[in-house]
């Protein structure tokens, strides 16, 4: 890695303010999830099933979904800018240094400044343990990595964007586009199956929703980690002055071209459920009797996207099938349309077909779901027991925590910058 690189990142006033909005970011959302905690904790209905994953991981490392999209596009996008506008890169590209070497150094440097981004988190959830607070090792290094790869797809986005065109304020509106555009992708495909419903799975947004249930999802990592890999390939391309418009066109073209063959050959709905409380899974008898299905399962579900039980149909079930039945399609026939107010005496109804047999029902409730699909599939439902999950109910207060997000935090970031920012031969001599 090129000292240069970091030097100018961790010596940047774009990547100061990103560090000094970090903490009270993430410091505002730990208060507030901490007490909400204590809060729900007093309840004896809540108390039992409380999960620190859902009342302080997701919402504490939430700030960091903000930074992403709005603050380290500007960072990453500075890094390639600034060396395009002062005609460093003409004398980069004269060295014995290749342009993707170039561009890893950039990468490397990003992701130490990411590890710096991470100490507010750190210290949130050591405050958290220092109040007694109950933190499963597995989803809270699952949901550190989920944002993770958001951020090096946002940096190599940035960095894409900053190579192709020219400045960096049309290199900034045109990442803002492409993540706007996600978002509407995300909202249309709600409710919807096919297509759309597949290439929507693969958004940033849609993506870490998977890490913040606890789900180590092999499609998403690969897809995040090839996404990256493509727009690295495609700012080096444009960043090569040498290279005639062709090659750069071709080499992109390939480089697109291997995405999408990826996209469509890699095997959907591998997934590790993390999670303490195995929110993503059936029961172990279940599971291994939905495993024989060998006929493909089709659901029909005859609820709008707007209604509840939707989603609720969708999150507590689906997602469940999905892992889990080798050949599940589903079908959305509202998909496109509100039909709450239509008259039409199916609206509610699922519908399930599996080996020339079809059943319909009313109920979104997992066990009964798993009944009518087994029953359905010439199978006999096992007998089963309530899951145990204790829940980790807790009453603190957030003691310290404003003192060190809001007071300390930033005094501690205007002390480095200043050191940074001092010339490199005064803080040597």
């Amino acid at each position: 890695m090129r000292s240069n690189d970091l030097r100018e990142l961790f010596g940047s006033t774009a990547f100061a303010l990103l560090l000094l909005v970090a903490g009270p970011l993430v410091g505002m959302s730990f208060i507030a999830a901490v007490g909400a905690y204590a809060e729900a904790s007093g309840g004896l209905a809540l108390a039992s099933a409380l999960s620190p994953l859902d009342g302080i991981l997701v919402p504490t490392l939430g700030a960091y979904d903000l930074l992403i999209t709005f603050l380290v596009p500007f960072v990453a996008i500075h890094l390639v800018a600034t060396e395009k506008s002062s005609g460093v890169l003409m004398l980069l590209l004269q060295s014995p240094l290749r342009v993707r070497t170039q561009l890893a150094s950039k990468m490397i440097a990003l992701l130490a400044g990411w590890v710096a981004c991470l100490i507010p988190a750190a210290i949130a959830l050591l405050l958290w343990r220092a109040y007694g607070g109950h933190l499963a090792l597995g989803e809270t290094a699952n949901l550190v990595a989920g944002h993770t790869l958001r951020y090096v797809v946002t940096c190599s986005l940035a960095i894409a964007a900053a190579s192709v065109l020219n400045g960096a304020a049309s290199a900034a509106i045109a990442v803002l586009a492409f993540t706007i555009g996600t978002w509407a992708l995300d909202f249309f495909a709600t409710g919807r199956g096919g297509w759309i419903a597949e290439a929507a799975a693969f958004t940033p947004a849609a993506m870490l929703r998977r890490f913040e249930r606890g789900l180590v999802s092999l499609d998403a990592i690969v897809m995040a980690v090839v996404a990256s890999i493509v727009l690295l390939v495609i700012a080096a391309a444009f960043l090569d002055l040498r290279a005639t418009t062709r090659k750069r066109l071709v080499m992109s073209a390939i480089a697109i071209a291997i995405a999408a063959l990826t996209f469509a050959v890699i095997p959907k709905n591998r997934s590790a459920d993390v999670s303490e409380d195995r929110r993503n899974s059936f029961g172990a008898a279940d599971e291994r009797l939905l495993q024989t299905i060998a006929t493909p399962v089709t659901i029909r579900v005859h609820l709008a996207a707007e209604d509840p039980r939707a989603n609720d149909y969708e999150r507590n079930v689906l997602t469940k099938l999905r892992r889990t039945v080798r050949d599940l399609r589903v079908e959305y026939p509202y998909a496109g349309r509100t039909a709450l107010f239509e008259n039409d005496d199916r609206y509610g109804t699922i519908v399930y077909r599996t080996g020339g047999k079809e059943t319909v029902s009313r109920s979104t409730t997992e066990e009964i779901v798993l009944d009518e699909i087994e029953t359905l599939a010439g199978l006999t439902p096992p007998a089963r027991g309530e899951a145990v999950y204790p829940g980790h109910p807790l009453k603190a207060s957030p003691r310290g925590a404003a003192t060190l997000f809001y007071v300390v935090w930033p005094m501690a970031i205007a002390v480095a910058f200043v050191i940074a920012r001092r010339p490199y031969s005064r803080r040597t001599g």
